[in-house]
């Protein structure tokens, strides 16, 4: 038992001397400035945007995390047991910077440009991660974190499983004879719809489920009016639950815009959690799976059963 117990301190301790040399002989990364970062030390790292922090945990990097921002949702024990350094666009520099950082993972997007200006100048690596809504840029995002944290085989081990989800994904979406159309609503004021276009996580998102987005004509985020929404014709209405700011149901339905549509005549209203749905994380596979099921019910029969890579891998070690 005494030698057992040796060998596993030597193991141990040879594996996070390797990790240590690793770190200590430098790690370039390759960020979203296109700029190449050195990383010494990942011993207190702050993340910078949900995804990122989902990304750490799954890696079972979360005993070196200092801090997160409040988009850091999932898992729920990264806010309950990490300092809050604010929301990802109003970071602060103190607050980054009075954890004693040694590096600053953050999602390409964060701000305010002031802040990023104090953090980039600041003698702690800042690295910027780039925001690509595919699947290509998913698993980039995957194996730059990994990277940066000197733990690329986990990274690959992640990335395989979320491959494999999406691969599922993709049969599950061959199944889709007429794709249906989706506009992604994120708020109503004054009467005015503030929907995405092209070119955002929503449209993506719609797209990965196997639907079209309704709103064809533009890029990002646009307020319509009536004319508009009729004129896209959305069969259904999709939007993220933010609390007390959730869109609700039955406002969409009473839209004058929307009241000419089938969202209307067939209630066809879909609200899903936020991080979930638009963080292009590691369950972004699921999450598009979920919204298929959503959208075409037969999916979810036996012949479009999902089983998640992702829920069965351990790349936490």
């Amino acid at each position: 038992m005494t030698f057992c117990r040796t060998l596993t301190q030597i193991l141990l301790t040879g594996t996070i001397a390797v990790a240590s040399a690793a770190h200590a002989a430098g790690i370039t990364v390759h960020d979203a400035r296109n700029r190449d970062v050195a990383v010494a030390d990942v011993a207190r790292t702050v993340s910078i945007g949900g995804a990122i922090t989902e990304i750490l945990y799954a890696l079972g990097l979360e005993s070196r995390l200092v801090g997160v921002d409040t988009t850091s949702l999932y898992p729920a024990a990264a806010l309950h047991d990490k300092p809050n350094v604010g929301y990802m666009r109003q970071i602060s520099a103190e607050g980054v910077l009075g954890l004693n950082p040694t590096l600053i993972l953050a999602i390409q997007g964060s701000g305010p440009r002031e802040t990023m200006d104090i953090l980039e100048t600041a003698k702690v690596p800042l690295v910027l991660v780039p925001e690509t809504f595919s699947e290509d840029g998913l698993i980039e995002k995957i194996r730059l974190v990994g990277h940066a944290m000197g733990v690329d085989a986990r990274a690959e081990c992640l990335s395989a499983a979320v491959g494999a989800d999406l691969a599922q994904l993709r049969a599950l979406r061959a199944k889709v004879k007429k794709p249906v159309r989706v506009m992604f609503v994120m708020s109503l004021q004054n009467g005015r719809a503030m929907v995405a276009g092209h070119k955002t996580a929503a449209d993506e998102i719609i797209q990965l489920a196997g639907a079209a987005n309704a709103v064809d004509d533009y890029d990002g985020y646009k307020n319509i009016g009536d004319e508009a929404i009729v004129a896209a014709r959305p069969e259904f209405v999709l939007s993220i639950e933010r609390g007390k700011e959730s869109l609700q149901a039955d406002a969409v339905y009473a839209h004058p815009g929307f009241a000419l549509t089938p969202v209307a005549a067939n209630r066809s209203f879909i609200t899903m959690d936020g991080l979930y749905l638009l963080g292009f994380g590691p369950r972004t596979a699921a999450a598009a799976r979920d919204l298929s099921v959503k959208l075409y019910p037969a999916l979810a029969d036996p012949g479009g059963a999902f089983t998640s890579a992702l829920s069965a891998a351990n790349c936490r070690q």
